[in-house]
């Protein structure tokens, strides 16, 4: 996630105009000029994007902060920005939220590039690309006195932060994606089933789940355009509800899987499907039945692109799962984190009596 770039360019040459600084923190001797590019600061945020133009240089070009607006909408109030008068300069502010993108006119573009993946390995990632500008109106006559300004800016992240980064303790997540001609709000799911077919949920008797029972999971999208795919980066396991436990297991992380997971269907679709095996937390050894919670970081890919992000394995590429408790995933930061459980499973302890 970064700043990629920001310009601001004028239009046309002008003679002065008479600068009404009055009642605004600026400086007639550092401010009685023309905006220049220093006079933009972008600043990449993961869940909004936030632009501060020095306000005094605005002022000296004869415009007022309603003269701004994003992408050319002029007339709507909800594009413009607002005024920040106790920094010096004074600026104006403008924000823009990545789950409403195309409220403005803001575009959005996704491309493919080689990466640094969250193993550390180099792979094909997905870069998105916000761009946009703000710029003053045209004059409604033939020729004007006024410069026209036009500031760009444009921030570049990795694709999963412009998915919901709030890790969610529950069964859902909800998404919000903008593409160039339009807007999807997509919810995942993450279910759990008995069998192999996917028709029959799991049911858990009060007793808990004997050890080793085969669990069927799935990672479901609804209301999701037909050109994206769900892709699953990696789930894994706690004793708790809360997906930050510092205690977890995880089932598979790229190539890096447990032996008695299983996937089946990963970014082929809109939904991610796997097995595992249940298994019970040492840390409830004194306890008759252990709680898992199975949670899993999913993020979208373009269709045509996710076989490219979708590790290729071989067997050989697993590890022992003797110390795969300590292991400890990379931050969630910026993925949809959705969770299911308890799955409660008994001990396995056996009573013995001596005579």
């Amino acid at each position: 996630m970064e700043q990629v770039w920001l310009l601001l360019l004028l239009t046309i040459k002008v003679l002065p105009v008479t600068a009404q600084f009055n009642g605004y923190n600026c400086d007639a001797n550092l401010h009685s000029r023309f905006p220049a590019e220093r006079d933009i600061n972008v600043f990449c945020g993961v869940q909004t994007i936030t632009m501060k133009i020095n306000f005094c240089t605005v002022l000296f070009s004869g415009y007022s902060e309603t003269d701004l607006a994003l992408n050319g909408k002029h007339g709507d109030a909800h594009c413009r920005g607002f005024i920040n008068n106790n920094t010096f300069p004074a600026v104006v502010i403008f924000i823009i939220n990545l789950s409403t993108l195309e409220s403005c006119g803001n575009t959005l573009v996704v491309s493919s590039a080689r990466g640094i993946n969250a193993n550390g390995n180099t792979s094909v990632v997905q870069i998105g690309n916000v761009s946009g500008y703000i710029d003053t109106p045209d004059p409604p006559t033939i020729i004007s006195y006024l410069p026209g300004l036009l500031y760009k800016f444009s921030c570049s992240y990795p694709l999963e932060y412009l998915v919901n980064n709030t890790q969610l303790a529950s069964s859902s997540a909800a998404i919000s994606v903008r593409e160039n001609n339009g807007t999807f709000i997509s919810t995942l799911n993450l279910l759990l089933y008995n069998d192999s077919t996917y028709s029959q949920q799991l049911l858990i008797p009060s007793t808990g789940l004997p050890l080793k029972t085969k669990i069927y999971a799935a990672v479901r999208a609804t209301n999701l355009d037909g050109r994206w795919n769900v892709l699953m980066d990696y789930c894994y396991t706690t004793p708790s509800g809360n997906p930050s436990d510092d205690l977890r297991y995880d089932l598979f992380f790229s190539c890096d899987k447990d032996p008695q997971t299983t996937i089946i269907e990963n970014g082929k679709s809109q939904m991610g499907r796997f097995s595992f095996e249940v298994f019970r937390f040492v840390k409830h050894k004194n306890q008759k039945m252990s709680t898992v919670f199975l949670h899993c970081v999913t993020k979208l890919c373009r269709a045509d692109d996710c076989p490219f992000l979708v590790p290729i394995c071989s067997n050989r590429e697993r590890r022992d799962a003797g110390g795969r408790t300590t292991w400890s995933p990379p931050s969630t930061s910026g993925n949809a984190v959705i969770s299911a459980g308890p799955i409660i499973t008994r001990s396995g302890r056996k009573k013995q009596s001596f005579s």
